[in-house]
Parts: C-alpha cells; sequence; structure tokens
C-alpha cells in the first residue's frame, strides 16, 4: 500500500482545523502509511497551538513554518518534506468522508489520470452562510465549474484540491507561486500542456465550510477575479467561457446603466439580468429550501459583480489577455456544448 503525504495550508484557520483533522484522523486508510503536513503560514491566532496539540497525540501530524504566507509556497514546503509516493491536498476549511484518501489512491492507481479529485459540497452554518452555499453551488453561480455539482465521473480542466504522485508534481516543477491565488488551476493547466489528465470522481466527498458574510464572499470572489487574469495572459489557452461573462457583464450593466437617461431600450440588459437571476433563484431553492429564496438573488450578484469587478481591476495590474480569434470561438462553443475530455 503506498505512502501518502497530505498537505494542508493553513493560515488563521482555527475555527476550523480541528474539526478538518478529526476528519483526517477518521480516514480508513492505515496511520502507518499517513503523514499529515501542516504548512502554517505564521497564524496570529490558535491555529499552531491547536496542530501542535494535535501533533502530541497523533505522530503522524506535523507541523510546519511558511514565512511567505500564500498558498502556493505552502504546498511547495510540503511536496520538499513529504515522504509520500502520492501527495494529496486538504483544504483546512473542509472536512472529508472516511474514504476520502482510499478513493484518491486507488483512483490514481486504477485509471491513467495524474490528478484526481472529488465534489465540494457547500455547507453553511446559518442562514447566510446557507444561502452562500446555495449558490456556490449552482450552474447560475459559477458557471459549468463542475466539481461543485457534476454527479458522474469524467474527465474535467481542473478539480478542487487534488491528488497526485510526488514525482508528477515535482516533474511541472510544483505550485507557481507567482500565483497568490488560482495557483492550483495555473498547475492544473501545465498538468494537462504536458499531456497529464485530471479525473473527478463523485466518490472522492468532502464538505466545505463556505464564507460566512456577503464581504468576505464578495472578497474572496473579487480576488479570484483579479488573479485569474494573470492565468489567462500567461496561459490564454486555458480561457473558458464560465471566466469571461462576469467582467463582460458588469461592462454591459455599466453601459446600459449610463445609456439609459438617453437610450431606453438599454435597461434590457439589467432586466435580463434581473430577470435570470429571479428564475435561477426560483429554481435553486426549489431544491435546496424556498426559505432561502429572499436572499439568493442578492449572493448571485455578489458573485457576479465581485467576479467582474475583480477581473477588470486585474487587467489593469497584468494586462489584457491576447485571445485569437480561434480562442474566442472555442469559448464562445463552449457555452452550448461541453466537452467529456477537456
Amino acid at each position: 500500500m503506498s505512502f501518502v503525504s497530505i498537505i494542508i495550508p493553513c493560515r488563521n484557520e482555527e475555527r476550523f482545523i480541528a474539526i478538518c483533522l478529526d476528519s483526517i484522523i477518521a480516514q480508513n486508510y492505515p496511520k502507518n502509511k499517513l503523514e499529515v503536513l501542516v504548512v502554517d503560514g505564521m497564524s496570529n491566532d490558535r491555529s499552531r497551538e491547536i496542530v501542535l496539540e494535535y501533533a502530541k497525540r497523533y505522530p503522524f501530524i506535523r507541523l510546519l513554518e511558511n514565512p511567505k504566507l500564500i498558498a502556493p509556497t505552502a504546498l511547495n514546503i510540503g511536496i520538499h518534506e513529504a515522504r509520500g509516493e502520492i501527495i494529496v491536498r486538504i483544504d483546512a476549511h473542509a472536512t472529508y468522508e472516511t474514504n476520502y484518501i482510499d478513493q484518491c489512491v486507488m483512483l490514481l492507481q486504477t485509471t491513467d489520470a495524474t490528478n484526481v479529485g472529488g465534489m465540494q459540497r457547500a455547507v453553511g452554518t446559518d442562514y447566510v452562510s446557507n444561502t452562500i452555499a446555495v449558490a456556490i453551488t449552482h450552474p447560475f453561480g459559477i458557471g459549468d465549474a463542475k466539481f461543485r455539482y457534476s454527479n458522474r465521473e469524467e474527465w474535467v480542466d481542473t478539480v478542487y484540491l487534488g491528488s497526485w504522485y510526488k514525482q508528477s508534481l515535482e516533474s511541472l516543477g510544483g505550485f507557481n507561486e507567482e500565483w497568490v491565488v488560482n495557483q492550483d488551476y495555473e498547475l492544473n493547466y501545465r498538468l494537462r500542456e504536458s499531456g497529464g489528465k485530471i479525473l473527478l470522481s463523485p466518490k472522492i466527498r468532502c464538505r466545505y465550510y463556505v464564507r460566512s458574510s456577503f464581504k468576505k464572499l464578495a472578497f474572496q470572489y473579487f480576488r479570484y477575479g483579479f488573479w485569474k487574469v494573470k492565468t489567462i495572459v500567461n496561459h490564454p489557452n486555458s480561457v473558458r467561457w464560465r471566466q469571461l461573462v462576469p467582467p463582460i457583464f458588469v461592462l454591459a450593466l455599466i453601459v446600459s446603466l449610463t445609456l439609459v437617461p438617453f437610450f431606453h431600450i438599454c435597461v434590457v440588459i439589467p432586466g435580463l439580468y434581473v430577470i435570470s437571476n429571479i428564475v435561477a433563484s426560483s429554481q435553486a431553492t426549489s431544491q435546496r429550501g424556498r426559505r432561502y429564496l429572499p436572499l439568493l438573488p442578492f449572493i448571485f450578484v455578489t458573485l457576479h459583480i465581485s467576479w467582474g469587478i475583480g477581473f477588470l481591476i486585474g487587467l489593469t495590474r497584468f494586462g489584457i489577455p491576447r485571445f485569437s480569434l480561434r480562442l474566442l470561438l472555442r469559448s464562445l462553443a463552449d457555452i452550448f456544448h461541453s466537452p467529456k475530455d477537456n
């Protein structure tokens, strides 16, 4: 049985790191074939103390320091220190089914996947965060990011977290530390360009605790949009339609609202968005609970506007991506046809 190294980037996660570690301790994978590397970004809450308490009780848990604070550096520190043949990335903001590690290892060993990941089941802890969880698991909120809602095994362009042979990560040069955010997608793009394949399996399951407020959600998705520009500028072939829709929408909304006093037809775009938002909110809450309907449209607006503004401001930082006509046509085609093998 393969030795597995679990890497957990961590910074100020005192609310969640204990339940995360509890779910790893509960894994049915043999503990003598497992190590857990918590790479802490100099937390200024109780995260470090909590991890050290667990390390005293469970020798396979280690605390490492990440003086650069950012996630890609933490991951590279973990890769360097890892003794395992297989590396599984874990998010401190989540808990994991007891067969999570088993499934990652089994699928890596029985398929030709280079990276294997699973489903992210978004959950909250109160009314607002539970409504956010509904929004980020619906296509209207997050496009075709299949790890949030798909229920079938398929080849994809990226997954939540991931698991690899250590040799695969080393051959790619690890995570690019220029990407403070979106480093996982950037690595997965390089992986696919080198001939690797990424497998999404609904057998791999975890519960991800979403942001708890509008402010935190807006900041999170602003950063996603902002750093997505860097990925597209450096890797134009990585563009997907879902990444372009929010900034185009924000621009169209600004132009429409500016021109409404002069051309009443300009109210069409905001109007269509409002209708689409209400329809999507109604459809989503019919499955998850009508109590979320009053708040859900505002969550969708927050997702779309935050990502879109972040993307547009990212253009001022990283430059304007150079798209070929072929790439733009492919992105448009993705709206109507989602390929099984990315």
